[in-house]
């Protein structure tokens, strides 16, 4: 598997056999919670609104219900159609948003440069210049559809989080009701809460070993599972109803409607149920492949459902009173219900933990975009890519999952909840789907349109069912979205406001040429890397050091992370390094691109790879030097004494000094991100710097000759020897990680709200959140911490 480029098969002889593998691996990080829907659907539709009759019209409606629900919208709309809008075999609502970012300028971050463009993974459907759609003008035209976008998006992703804490709740708690089959009333009501809560301890407590293993441990589970409640729907079908097939035809969905009519439309909050984990479908396509999530759904995952689901149904058309609630385990014979109770408690840990491991993905994809506050991510696999684990969401939401199941106690109510938060990030994915078949599958809007009339309103049925139990559970999702939103929003807000202020506060190339020993300013050993969010200028809080600190570093270099609009960057295009004035100056620019699904390395090997990138970009640059002045005699001196805004920026890969004969660089011909130089910030996109003419690009290919040691020395002068040996003595001085500590408060005048969000809300979590030198994994004995203000 080329996990490094998100790829997940390849086109070689053994591909079907990878792509089995892959199947047979996703049925435990894809499919838990799809497969265990069959143990509260019936139970929550039949919970209040609608009873059992002996027409058997409401059980067989539901059926049908359920049964076209499955086909249209798992099936046909995410099997067949919303698999294909992946973003380089990455899946979920970030991998939407970015794919539209690409191909229409509707994105709010800062720090887009042309040269992004040039990413191996930046891969557009076509020359933008060819897509002019009404659609695309219309979106980039109008800024405050930009912010509309960001929210419609971020509401998704809240929902996701939600899910994520429902969900265990809701599998877990169904799965252990089944002992009330096996004790008293009085027992059972006092037992299925706490076996409840420990086994949702036990479960977050597993999280950090990661997905990939318990993906291997689950897969198994989940099989036997499936072929479980095919075995039991087949013989429920063939000794109590033979006929219930017929139910599968619409009209028993009218049918069901006519009679019930207000109570069933109420009732379709219990049905939808029937698709949660859906999602998961894309969400986790990163970790697998289309083929391999296709297959298993199709010729697996969909027949066990479809069969379990018309089983429990032919069993209830000739039991219309029963000594217990319609459930699962009513439909299961008697002589193997300790068996099935079991394997169901084992699937609903593993349908728990696929929603908590997307839960754990979509936040890393929110940080990396600058829309939540920053948190500790560990990378739990060395080969698998994007397996990773985030302690303080797993802990949190192990507190709020316990506090659900205590405080509803019930199906119903966890029910209603984890419905409207599933049909909410369906309705999002319908509307950004429609987006990227018009802006980046080129499609007529038509066709757009008719996909989100369809899917949407099959979905805007079950969710303004959803809504009508506001009162009974539906309230939670709502209410932690809209924190959620608010809170991150917020933090977007203030990151981009921050950006807006060093740009306008960044002080010019002049003035850092201009210090030197007659200002009293001293060159230290060592290597000072400054952190800065721009890509160009000299930022403020390295003008505030050397005020106060009268010395900076030897070897400078001005360090800009940024994340791109791609789930990965390979690590052969990810550094671009230039020269901050003349050679002689020893000034750096280095910009670092991450895409959103990267997780950032650990500061050890980022420093020694640093390191590495600038021997090679001065091996490149002096190289070039001598290549243009062939024919000149000033080579050297005109190269020492170049004095330009910023040195060209190279897209430095990993190649070595020494070892290779002959190694390539890809240089991109522009100017480094030069600033427009704005007046007034009228909105957010204003702060993205001007972008330079799109540049041509061209490879250069050099060798060096290893067995003659003369002809290298033509190649690299005596003067790039000079600066090699410059930056490996600063490394061996020692490295300081300069960092700005900032404090942003709003400007006097500002409206309440802006006083209230920027001076209260994001300072609140800027305080109790993990501070960048956690983010950047710094270690605090190299740590030099600048104080910022900042009022925007």
């Amino acid at each position: 598997m080329d996990l490094e480029h998100g790829k997940c098969w390849d086109s070689s002889k053994d591909s079907w056999k990878t792509i089995l593998i892959l199947a047979y691996q996703s049925l435990g990080v894809v499919y838990g919670d799809l497969g265990i829907s069959p143990l509260y659907v019936y139970k929550s539709t039949f919970a209040e609104d609608i009873q059992h009759s002996n027409t058997n019209e409401e059980i067989f409606g539901a059926l049908s219900f359920v049964f076209w629900t499955l086909t249209l919208v798992p099936l046909f709309k995410y099997v067949f159609i919303v698999l294909r809008a992946d973003d380089n075999g990455e899946g979920g609502t970030f991998a939407l948003y970015s794919s539209i970012c690409r191909h229409a300028k509707v994105s709010l971050l800062p720090n887009r440069q042309v040269a992004d463009e040039a990413l191996s993974t930046y891969k557009l459907e076509q020359p933008p210049e060819k897509n002019s759609s009404r659609v695309k003008m219309y979106l980039e035209k109008h800024k405050f559809l930009h912010t509309a976008l960001l929210i419609l998006v971020l509401l998704g992703t809240c929902m996701v989080i939600g899910d994520g804490l429902l969900t265990p709740a809701i599998s877990v708690f169904s799965a252990v009701s089944g002992l009330e089959f096996f004790m008293s009333k009085e027992h059972h009501q006092y037992a299925v809460i706490p076996i409840t809560c420990f086994i949702i301890v036990c479960l977050f407590a597993l999280q950090h070993y990661g997905t990939h293993r318990v993906g291997f441990l689950f897969a198994p589970v989940v099989l036997i599972w499936l072929l479980c409640i095919s075995a039991l729907g087949l013989y429920n079908i063939i000794h109590w109803n033979s006929h219930v097939y017929q139910a599968l035809s619409p009209y028993y969905m009218f049918k069901f409607l006519k009679k019930t009519r207000k109570r069933g439309w109420m009732s379709l909050g219990g049905i939808l149920l029937c698709i949660t984990g859906s999602e998961a479908m894309f969400a986790d396509l990163g970790h697998f492949s289309y083929a391999a999530i296709q297959i298993a759904f199709t010729f697996l995952v969909y027949p066990a459902l479809i069969l379990a689901y018309m089983g429990q149904a032919a069993y209830l058309s000739k039991h219309h009173e029963t000594n217990y609630q319609i459930s699962f385990f009513v439909s299961v014979p008697e002589s193997v219900r300790w068996p099935v109770l079991v394997i169901a408690i084992l699937a609903s840990i593993v349908g728990s933990q696929a929603i908590i491991s997307g839960t754990f993905s979509i936040i890393n994809q929110s940080q990396s975009l600058g829309c939540f506050p920053r948190v500790k991510v560990v990378h739990t696999s060395d080969k698998i890519h994007g397996q990773i684990y985030i302690p303080e969401i797993n802990w949190l939401l192990m507190i709020l999952c316990i506090a659900v199941t205590i405080g509803f106690r019930d199906t119903k109510h966890i029910g209603n909840a984890s419905g409207l938060a599933v049909m909410t990030v369906m309705l999002v994915t319908t509307c950004l789907t429609a987006l990227v078949i018009i802006l980046c599958w080129h499609k007529p809007p038509i066709l757009a349109l008719c996909f989100l009339l369809f899917f949407g309103s099959i979905e805007l049925l079950y969710f303004s069912a959803s809504l009508t139990k506001f009162r009974e559970g539906a309230w939670l999702p709502i209410l932690l979205a809209l924190f959620l939103t608010t809170i991150m929003f917020v933090w977007h807000y203030a990151t981009i406001k921050k950006y807006e202020f060093d740009l306008h506060n960044k002080v010019s190339l002049e003035w850092l040429l201009a210090l030197g020993p007659s200002l009293g300013i001293a060159r230290v050993p060592g290597i000072g890397l400054v952190f800065t969010d721009l890509t160009s200028g000299i930022p403020a809080n390295f003008s505030r050091f050397v005020t106060n600190l009268p010395a900076f570093h030897r070897t400078l270099v001005f360090v800009c992370v940024k994340s791109v609009p791609v789930p990965h960057v390979p690590p052969a295009e990810r550094y671009l390094v230039g020269r901050v004035g003349p050679a002689a100056h020893r000034s750096y620019r280095c910009i670092v691109r991450y895409g959103y699904r990267d997780v950032h390395q650990d500061v050890d090997s980022f420093e020694s790879e640093l390191v590495d990138r600038l021997a090679d970009f001065i091996c490149y640059d002096w190289y070039k030097t001598d290549r243009t002045n062939l024919y000149t005699d000033d080579a050297v001196t005109s190269r020492s004494n170049e004095s330009t805004s910023d040195g060209r920026l190279a897209v430095i890969g990993t190649v070595s000094l020494s070892g290779a004969p002959a190694y390539e660089i890809e240089e991109t011909l522009q100017p480094a991100s030069v600033s427009g130089g704005f007046t007034s910030v009228e909105s957010v996109t204003d702060v993205i710097e001007m972008e330079p003419v799109r540049a041509v690009q061209r490879r250069v290919r050099f060798a060096i000759d290893d067995q003659s040691d003369t002809d290298a020395q033509s190649e690299i002068n005596l003067q790039s020897q000079q600066e090699l040996e410059d930056l490996f003595a600063a490394q061996q001085a020692g490295t300081a990680f300069i960092l700005g500590h900032s404090h942003v408060r709003a400007k006097q005048g500002s409206s309440l709200l802006k006083r209230l969000a920027i001076n209260f809300g994001y300072n609140f979590l800027r305080r109790n959140c993990r501070g960048p030198d956690v983010a950047l994994k710094v270690p605090p004995v190299s740590l030099l911490e600048v104080g910022m203000v900042y009022v925007v």
